[in-house]
């Protein structure tokens, strides 16, 4: 019974994180069922990734299907009712919930939305008993990196190569899909305060440069070791890179795929990354969650 009870208060507790989330963003975010709102969800996701010759990152029939089923399509509106983002997310035969795709529109990344549409789909799992949150994202996006390992909470110890194949969205621009799988633990410690807005910030050590393992195709550090733990660093805005250098952000692709590979090998886990793009790796046996 206690464990019943606890799973309760866990579930009211992201309840209420997850609207003040939404009030601090100053969005009402909503399970979203009715069509027509269904084909503007569809047009926002293109407004964000632009169209392949696949067509949208998620067509309306398929949005409409997983509301349909049960799943979840989160959308957050302005007070004037206008979309500004939403998320969907299907649950596995594991019972975790895997979000497929989560965005805002372009303008205001960093007004929090993208944070309370996470943390409405963390408290819409816990509702119904789903303990673990997954997706996947591109290691070479080290402001969503951040995003997931800090400021959610994430970890991740699972590389995937090429995942979706050549990427050919307006954000992609032909690059190799390499992404990693974050685990998020929902009822975890670490989850729960940053829920409440506690960002679990890392930052690199001092003098750590002067341990430099590699360098980046920037001829800068890229990894480091101190403490114990490995360090290594994301290109800061690789999407300006694959405009302006592509050789060299497929250069960053290569080297990052490598060490991160290794070091998943090795037995670390990306628990972390700083403000300025650093991974902090360390060893799975001293990770807290």
């Amino acid at each position: 019974m206690s464990l019943n009870l606890d799973a309760h208060s866990s579930a009211e507790r992201a309840q209420f994180n997850a609207a003040s989330a939404a009030a601090k963003a100053n969005v009402r975010i909503v399970d979203e069922h009715h069509r027509e709102r269904l084909q503007d969800i569809e047009g926002l996701l293109v407004a964000i990734w632009g169209m392949s010759p696949h067509g949208a990152p998620i067509p309306f029939d398929l949005l409409r299907s997983i509301s349909h089923a049960g799943c979840n399509v989160s959308a957050a509106y302005t007070p004037e009712g206008v979309l500004c983002g939403a998320a969907v997310a299907i649950v596995s035969p594991e019972g975790s919930t895997y979000s497929l795709i989560a965005g805002v529109l372009p303008g205001i990344a960093d007004k929090g939305v993208g944070f309370a549409l996470k943390q409405h789909q963390r408290a819409w799992s816990l509702a119904r008993g789903i303990e673990t949150m997954t997706w996947t994202f591109d290691p070479l996006v080290s402001r969503n990196a951040r995003f997931n390992l800090s400021k959610l909470g994430g970890v991740t110890s699972e590389y995937e190569r090429n995942f979706y194949g050549a990427m050919q969205d307006d954000i992609n621009a032909d690059d190799e899909s390499d992404r990693l799988v974050v685990i998020w633990p929902l009822s975890s410690e670490r989850s729960v305060r940053c829920s409440e807005g506690l960002v679990d910030d890392v930052n690199l050590p001092q003098g750590a440069l002067n341990n430099a393992l590699e360098y980046g195709p920037d001829s800068q550090p890229a990894l480091v070791q101190s403490e114990g733990n490995l360090w290594c660093r994301a290109p800061q805005d690789i999407v300006a890179l694959r405009g302006s250098d592509a050789q060299e952000a497929a250069m960053w692709r290569l080297q990052l795929r490598e060490v991160l590979e290794t070091a998943f090998a090795s037995g670390y886990i990306a628990s972390g990354v700083t403000r300025t793009g650093w991974y902090k790796l360390t060893p799975a046996a001293t990770t807290t969650q």
